[in-house]
């Protein structure tokens, strides 16, 4: 090595520190670029993601090649500067000792840290060009690469040490997905990000949470006067009605009110028509997961379940509209709500009815009630109370003051809602 120039060695040296950058990027940009957008690159045939995920597939094998060539310049590095001391400074410990730490320091600033630095920020600008050279770098020296990865093998073995399968570490639960979507405020529209994160909540929500309580429900009585059924067909809001015989523990069916149109223009209607035209009840458990519910309305081809409780007892009944709303949000509809009335005064209080959802409310107001109990406002109060309240009464649900307007037969009627000073007014509107 006498016979070349010192100058020429400080070139290597230069050479040898920017190869040992290149492995250091190379190996960030692999690990930290995002294996979802990678599999999509690769799927819509960007040729640089193809090849990383070609060699991400083998990990293994990647890091080994990775490794052997940064280790190897880093070593050259070493040997190359211990000879440049000695041929400037002469042979000596204190020579080869400062010569380490230099080498080093320009190792850690200029082949470590900074490309390190660059390859966690620009992973795709990084990785996809790397695999021009890891690819066939890869290919030449793989006899090396699958004898050292023996050993590292049989260490794992010893320790017990099982690798998962490929992809298997990079899948996600729902709860990883939903902070995902809840993370990509800047990317994806509001209105798109509140559907998906519905979408991602429907296992947690059951049909209590959305179903017209059995009080609410708007029934029809067979034996009930044929003019006063005929007025309440006509007049409904609803394409399907619940119908009781007698008693509302005595369910016959649900009608769907297009097939009796034509029974309404004749002279009397008559009951048997009304009879024969009913589908039979569909009943689905309480508790219900609202995607099983989705499930298994479209596998029963139904749009209206009633829910009854462990005993049989009717709790409720529950619409396909209900499971959408829970998904898109409400629909404009000429039909009443049937989540209770909730409107803004000129003060800037809510003015709630009892019935109102609990899940109703913190979607429309931006709040954070309790939804692990009671599943209407009129609920939630009375455990709070665990009385029947007074009107003009007020109490705290947490930072949220609520006062009693009206209560009647037992329950709030109406109750007046202060959102908190740093609550602002949700976009969906101002009333239902």
């Amino acid at each position: 090595m006498d016979s070349i120039s010192t100058s020429t060695l400080f070139a290597v040296l230069a050479v040898l520190l920017l190869t040992s950058a290149f492995f250091s990027a190379s190996e960030t940009a692999m690990m930290a670029i995002n294996r979802y957008r990678l599999r999509h690159a690769a799927e819509s045939g960007v040729r640089g993601a193809i090849r990383a995920q070609a060699l991400l597939d083998r990990t293994d094998k990647l890091l080994g090649v990775i490794l052997l060539g940064n280790n190897l310049v880093n070593s050259a590095s070493g040997t190359l500067s211990a000879v440049l001391a000695i041929r400037l400074f002469g042979d000596g410990e204190m020579v080869l000792f400062m010569a380490t730490l230099l080498l080093t320091f320009l190792i850690l600033v200029f082949s470590e840290v900074t490309p390190k630095v660059l390859g966690a920020a620009f992973p795709e600008r990084i990785a996809y060009p790397a695999t021009l050279l890891l690819t066939p770098l890869l290919k030449l020296v793989y006899p090396v690469v699958w004898f050292v990865n023996l050993f590292v093998q049989g260490i794992l073995r010893l320790l017990r040490i099982r690798q998962p399968e490929p992809g298997l570490g990079n899948r996600l639960g729902l709860e990883e997905l939903r902070t995902i979507v809840l993370e990509s405020s800047g990317v994806l529209p509001r209105e798109h990000q509140r559907i998906l994160v519905n979408l991602l909540e429907l296992e947690d929500i059951t049909v209590d949470d959305v179903m017209t309580p059995r009080n609410q429900i708007e029934a029809i009585d067979i034996e009930d006067d044929p003019e006063r059924l005929r007025q309440q067909i006509a007049t409904s809001h609803h394409t399907r009605l619940v119908v009781q015989q007698g008693s509302p523990d005595r369910l016959i069916g649900v009608l769907h009110v297009r097939r009796v149109l034509h029974a309404l223009t004749g002279a009397e209607l008559d009951p048997e028509i009304l009879k024969e035209s009913l589908e039979d009840p569909y009943y689905v458990p309480a508790g219900t997961p609202l995607f099983t519910q989705l499930r298994n309305f479209k596998r029963s081809r139904r749009r209206l379940a009633l829910v009854v409780d462990e005993y049989g007892e009717l709790q409720g009944l529950v619409t396909l509209e209900d499971l959408l709303e829970e998904m898109v949000g409400e629909f404009t509809t000429q039909a009443p709500s049937g989540m209770g009335y909730l409107r803004q005064e000129e003060d800037g209080s809510w003015l709630a009815e009892g019935t109102v959802l609990l899940r109703h409310l913190n979607r429309k107001l931006g709040l954070s009630l309790p939804l692990d109990g009671p599943k209407t406002l009129n609920g939630l109060l009375l455990e709070h109370f665990e009385d029947i309240p007074e009107a003009g009464v007020s109490i705290k649900l947490g930072d949220v003051p609520v006062e009693i307007v009206q209560t009647q037969d037992r329950a709030v009627k109406m109750a007046r809602i202060y959102l908190p000073a740093s609550d602002e007014l949700p976009p969906e509107g101002a009333s239902t």
